[in-house]
């Protein structure tokens, strides 16, 4: 009996999202500073993967974990396979709710998430940082920011309502909240920086407070 030979499983397509190809030269030229001297990363919430390969390739001194929830990682994977970096090891799944990597590193990094996760996932993601980081760790958020609990911008006032409109635990946060949360796992902020888009690169230092 002829017996066709199994044809391997197509590739993923990898999964893409524009808004990392707009905001990724913005966020770099903060990376370049301020984890010129870091040495092992943890990206938060990597969602499509796209962010770390490019931040690994342009920043070949640092070691780039990515994670996120265990339904994104294949697309990261897709991502990090293609460009075969020697500094992108396997992502690993980190839920914010749930169990988190025991390895320390010395810069945390996470864009776009805040928003998106419940308030009590975002209290749980700033006080489980002094678990997985060094004592003079570097933590860099990127993403809308309101500032006093007023909008930065008309655009973020209807990127809320749209958020809100998604799910009524997803908001922009309030900078103030998350430099109280921030302070309370040991950070202090040391840059608040504005980006395009009416977004903001806000930078904490552990041990600087």
């Amino acid at each position: 009996m002829y017996c066709a030979a199994a044809r391997p499983d197509p590739p993923l397509e990898k999964p893409f999202s524009p808004s990392c190809e707009r905001n990724r030269e913005p966020i770099l030229a903060v990376l370049r500073e301020h984890f010129a001297d870091r040495r092992r990363v943890l990206e938060i919430g990597s969602g499509t993967g796209q962010h770390a390969v490019h931040f690994a390739a342009a920043l070949p001194h640092l070691a780039w974990q990515c994670s996120d929830r265990a339904e994104n990682l294949p697309g990261i994977r897709a991502w990090l396979d293609e460009a075969a970096l020697p500094n992108t090891p396997a992502p690993i799944e980190l839920d914010v709710a749930g169990n988190w990597p025991s390895t320390r590193h010395d810069a945390v990094f996470s864009a776009n998430t805040l928003h998106i996760m419940a308030w009590h996932e975002v209290e749980r993601l700033f006080a489980r940082l002094p678990q997985v980081t060094t004592a003079d760790a570097v933590l860099a958020i990127y993403g809308p920011f309101n500032q006093g609990g007023r909008y930065g911008s008309d655009s973020n006032a209807a990127f809320d309502q749209w958020l809100k409109a998604r799910g009524a635990h997803m908001a922009i946060r309030d900078a103030e909240a998350a430099d109280a949360l921030a302070l309370a796992a040991g950070f202090a902020l040391v840059e608040d920086r504005a980006m395009p888009a009416n977004n903001r690169c806000r930078i904490w230092r552990r041990g600087s407070a």
